[in-house]
């Protein structure tokens, strides 16, 4: 139940949106920017990137959320669910794991991240944009799923109540 008086009819962190509208505007312009503008990572890759994050926070709405919306990026739902798994050994890039890792350890705190991660994820062939762009991603992510469960927004236990939204998500973006 959440811990402040927003819409029944809205989920996650849709709800508390709704509530604050003079926030929900440049959180979704950053969601937009990091997640669904064009971008060298693709945009299956950047959500499978808040999904990871999300899934380390164990915050389940974004997680779920995001997981769907990669799966519908990448028409692939076992790849996803096998990177929330274990991003090592998952059908996926050297570079993507790379740049995971990178994320897994923002998670953490930002000073975990160390010039080797860093050096992987060039080596693993990663620029410098996607580099930034997977750090400024993981960490909002942290913010976004603080905010989402901090507020208690209503988390729906349906799988279905992610995919159906997940393919507008993927269409129009977070504005």
């Amino acid at each position: 139940m959440p811990h402040i008086a927003v819409s029944d009819d809205l989920p996650g962190i849709r709800a508390l949106l709704a509530f604050r509208p003079e926030t929900a505007e440049p959180l979704g312009a950053l969601a937009d920017a990091l997640l669904h503008a064009p971008n060298s990572l693709s945009r299956g890759d950047r959500e499978l990137i808040a999904a990871y994050v999300s899934a380390l926070n164990d915050c389940q709405f974004c997680r779920r959320s995001h997981a769907a919306i990669a799966a519908s990026y990448l028409q692939d739902e076992a790849v996803v669910e096998a990177v929330l798994a274990d991003p090592e050994h998952a059908a996926i890039s050297p570079a993507m794991k790379a740049l995971l890792a990178l994320a897994a350890r923002v998670q953490q705190g930002g000073r975990m991240v160390t010039p080797d991660d860093i050096a992987r994820a060039r080596n693993e062939g990663a620029t410098d944009v996607e580099i930034h762009d997977t750090v400024l991603i993981a960490a909002a992510f942290c913010m976004f799923n603080r905010y989402v469960d901090g507020l208690g927004a209503r988390t729906p236990a349906d799988p279905a109540a992610y995919t159906a939204r997940a393919s507008l998500t993927a269409l129009h973006g977070y504005k």
